[in-house]
């Protein structure tokens, strides 16, 4: 890219009120794991890629580190402490992180540089969580086939348009961390957590997705995008106590 701000930082920034809005919190299960792998009852916790916060909520203290002003206004809006920078460059200190957590948000990441920087903030014993919700959250069979109908047609859209960014595939995160020999235990463990909730916010959430918005900006509407279809389907198959499961997978790697 010739801009200077990350593509991602781009993607995002649009609207995050919107996105704060409709997106999960990790579920609070996570901070169990982490105090427990780590060995730290009071750890010190190094949020990057925060976002809006949502994935720092589950701690009573955290630095968010986060690229997007947009962003980071929301974040401390929610009492996070965040800080601008990156997962290539978060500005902090040597060793000063227990915990470090990547919330839906290392596929951005450049690894040469981001996980020498992110070893570089932990301690000795610090454990790394990144983590994803696998997409969508199962709430019904018809609604899940809609929903990938939905996916694959703005992901084609997405790049018809020239509109998909470079990113790296999530189910290599393991093997990266494993294979940059800075990290001396690597796995991953599945968390599941459950909501509730209706037709409107499953849809609002398929449109949080990063390209919806630039595709909307071109003159792409809810017909062509898939969302009418996947609107029909889930109202017809979803109440508004309608229950979410969903699966939060973990890369762990420890320093």
């Amino acid at each position: 890219m010739t801009n200077s701000i990350p593509e991602s930082t781009e993607r995002f920034s649009k609207f995050a009120e919107f996105y704060d809005r409709v997106r999960p919190k990790p579920p609070q299960e996570l901070a169990d794991l982490l105090r427990q792998w780590s060995g730290a009852e009071n750890p010190s916790v190094v949020d990057l890629g925060c976002g809006t916060g949502l994935s720092s909520t589950i701690w009573p203290e955290v630095t968010g580190v986060e690229p997007s002003a947009e962003m980071r206004a929301v974040a401390a809006r929610r009492g996070i402490k965040v800080v601008e920078g990156t997962g290539e460059e978060t500005g902090l200190p040597d060793a000063c992180a227990d915990i470090v957590t990547v919330s839906h948000a290392l596929h951005w990441f450049d690894p040469a540089r981001a996980f020498p920087e992110i070893a570089r903030i932990m301690r000795p014993g610090a454990v790394l969580a990144a983590f994803d919700f696998d997409w969508p959250p199962a709430v019904d069979p018809e609604v899940d086939a809609a929903y990938r109908e939905f996916e694959a047609t703005h992901t084609a859209l997405e790049r018809e348009r020239g509109l998909r960014p470079t990113f790296l595939a999530k189910s290599e995160h393991l093997g990266r961390l494993r294979d940059s020999g800075l990290f001396r235990h690597v796995n991953e463990v599945c968390l599941h957590m459950k909501e509730t909730g209706g037709a409107d916010r499953f849809v609002d959430f398929a449109a949080s997705q990063g390209g919806i918005p630039a595709l909307r900006e071109q003159g792409v509407d809810e017909d062509a995008l898939g969302l009418t279809r996947l609107r029909e389907v889930a109202g017809r198959r979803m109440t508004d106590r309608s229950t979410w499961w969903w699966t939060c997978r973990v890369r762990l790697a420890t320093r």
